[in-house]
């Protein structure tokens, strides 16, 4: 099997706000991710990344929020996209 996207949409909120997000399923993990899934969402303001979210090879799953990194406990891809969106609501003060 071959990697499939099954996401791929990039959102141009204003002049200065985009969201992009980026869901692949892959043949086997990326390590030291245990799923099926690579991705990359990411909430950019003013040309900086104030949310993202990715499972890069060597750090497995994890978040960025505010120039903060932390670790992320991914269960499915609708939840993974309902945590990224509540930070970013959280941040934005209203829905993407």
């Amino acid at each position: 099997m071959r990697a499939v996207r099954i996401l791929s949409d990039k959102l141009v909120l204003n002049h200065a706000e985009i969201v992009e997000l980026v869901i692949w399923q892959v043949p086997s993990p990326v390590p030291p991710s245990e799923h099926d899934f690579k991705y990359r969402l990411v909430y950019v303001r003013d040309g900086k990344r104030v949310v993202g979210y990715d499972n890069e090879r060597g750090k497995g799953d994890h978040k960025h929020v505010m120039g903060e990194e932390s670790t992320y406990a991914f269960t499915t891809i609708a939840q993974l996209l309902d945590d990224f969106e509540a930070d970013v609501l959280a941040i934005r003060g209203e829905p993407i």
